[in-house]
C-alpha cells in the first residue's frame, strides 16, 4: 500500500475521531520504541499507525485500552475532618496513649470598657 488515506482506515474504525485518538496512540507506541507490524518505507511514525491499523496489523482492543489508560488521570481523595478525628482517636488508643480533642479556645470579651458613658466621659476630660 504506497497511500493510506482515512478511507482506508474508516473500515475498520467507523469513527473518525476514534481513528486519530487511535493512530495517535499507536503513533507514540511507535515513537516509544515498540516494533513495527509493517514495513516503514521511509514513512513517519503516524503514517505507519494508519497502515498497520489499515492492515489489520495491530489488536485495536489492546490498542484503545493503552489509549484509556494513558489518558487516566488518579486524584486522590481527601477524607472529611470527622473521620480523621476518628482516626486520631483510634492510633492514639492503639499506642496506649489516650487521645484527647483539642479544647477550643475560651471566648474573649471584646466589650468596650465603660460602655456607651465611657465615649462621654472621656469626652468631658478633654473639654476640661
Amino acid at each position: 500500500m504506497a497511500r493510506v488515506t482515512v478511507e482506508d482506515c474508516v473500515d475498520k474504525i467507523p469513527n473518525r475521531f476514534d481513528l486519530v485518538m487511535l493512530a495517535a496512540q499507536r503513533a507514540r507506541e511507535i515513537s516509544a520504541g515498540a516494533p513495527l507490524a509493517v514495513e516503514r518505507d521511509n514513512d513517519k511514525n503516524p503514517v505507519v499507525a494508519l497502515r498497520e491499523i489499515a492492515d489489520s496489523a495491530v489488536d485495536l482492543g489492546h490498542l484503545n485500552q493503552s489509549l484509556i489508560t494513558g489518558l487516566q488521570k488518579q486524584s486522590e481523595v481527601e477524607e472529611p475532618e470527622e473521620d480523621m478525628m476518628e482516626l486520631l482517636a483510634a492510633d492514639s488508643q492503639v499506642a496506649g496513649v489516650p487521645y484527647e480533642a483539642p479544647a477550643e479556645p475560651p471566648e474573649e470579651d471584646i466589650s468596650v470598657e465603660g460602655g456607651e458613658d465611657a465615649g462621654a466621659a472621656d469626652e468631658a476630660d478633654r473639654d476640661a
